[in-house]
């Protein structure tokens, strides 16, 4: 794709992840943090293959001028996620509407910061329309919750009788994501608009029409 885009003279857009800080030492996360990743950890193929994309979008950028933008995407939710795609939001819903235990890994207490999709479509675009403009750049809500909030909000928001069950945490999960989008609101007048709860209801109405 990048050979396409020099070949082209095109712009082209890496969807980057949050998943590239790994278990971050420096809190909220702020683009010139380097990160604290596993290399051979059991989450490492997906932490280390965003970070080597973000490095062969700079050398193209630097050896051959592609125009370039990086975007680090955090956690994104909203209506048209796919029933089992194994994430947070999405996962307590369906066990939410289908009556099931809400599984928390750990004692909940670890943080994600959860931005509605069409905030996020709109920062990909306005990276695409910002002249000189390469990234990184973090592209998240900066809204601070812990996972187990998030599942008491997602049994509100359902009427669900279901409870919560606690497993052991996955080697090498996160602690702690929250991004700094100070980049982001200076160089594209860009922050999130929707709140947790607003979005969570549109999710849920989505799901219910999707299961019930």
């Amino acid at each position: 794709m990048l050979g396409l885009a020099k070949r082209t003279k095109s712009k082209i857009l890496l969807a980057s992840s949050s998943e590239i800080y790994g278990d971050p030492t420096v809190h909220p996360q702020p683009e010139e943090y380097w990160g604290n990743v596993n290399p051979i950890g059991i989450r490492s193929c997906y932490d280390e293959g965003k970070r080597v994309a973000e490095t062969l979008m700079m050398d193209y950028h630097r050896q051959n001028k592609v125009d370039i933008g990086i975007c680090r995407i955090f956690n994104t939710y909203g209506p048209h996620m796919a029933t089992d795609d194994g994430r947070v939001v999405s996962n307590f819903i369906v066990q939410a509407l289908k009556g099931k235990p809400l599984t928390v890994f750990g004692d909940g207490t670890q943080t994600r910061s959860f931005c509605y999709v069409s905030d996020t479509v709109r920062g990909l675009i306005s990276m695409m329309e910002t002249e000189k403009l390469t990234g990184p750049l973090n592209l998240g809500n900066p809204e601070e919750h812990t996972i187990l909030e998030l599942a008491e909000k997602i049994i509100k928001i359902t009427k669900s009788n279901s409870k919560i069950t606690f497993k052991p945490l996955p080697k090498d999960d996160p602690l702690r994501r929250c991004p700094d989008i100070t980049l982001a609101k200076n160089k594209m007048n860009w922050e999130p608009r929707i709140s947790l709860d607003q979005g969570l209801e549109s999710t849920v109405e989505y799901f219910k029409k999707q299961i019930l």
